[in-house]
């Protein structure tokens, strides 16, 4: 079973940064692909950014030259960098987890809000 737990969150001024962070446990922890995703009010759940363990990156296009995930395999943690925040970006932002070779996120995290004020 792996678990993964979101820190980070809160309200910023559009133009401003928040780093979001993710630690995930458990045995096969290490081994997997983390994604950020997020769902705002009224709008399906959107996977943002990617990574795997070798360091993989995948971008949202809206997101591209904003945000940077990246990952400390030594402490199963994997980062969202966020810059430049617009309005837009305000949701819940997710942490999900997947297997190697699978296409679904098969674990999640509780969820952090994140709100962008203009």
């Amino acid at each position: 079973q792996v678990q993964l737990v979101e820190s980070g969150g809160g309200t910023v001024q559009a133009g401003g940064s928040v780093r979001l962070s993710c630690v995930a446990s458990g045995s096969i922890a290490s081994s997997l692909t983390m994604g950020w995703h997020r769902q705002a009010p009224g709008k399906q759940r959107e996977l943002v950014a990617s990574i795997t363990r070798g360091g993989i990156t995948y971008y949202q296009q809206s997101v591209k030259g904003r945000f940077t995930i990246s990952r400390d395999n030594a402490k199963n943690t994997v980062y969202l960098q966020m810059n430049s925040l617009e309005p837009e970006d305000t949701a819940v932002y997710y942490c999900g987890a997947r297997q190697v070779g699978s296409a679904q996120y098969e674990y999640w995290g509780q969820g952090t809000q994140v709100t962008v004020s203009s």
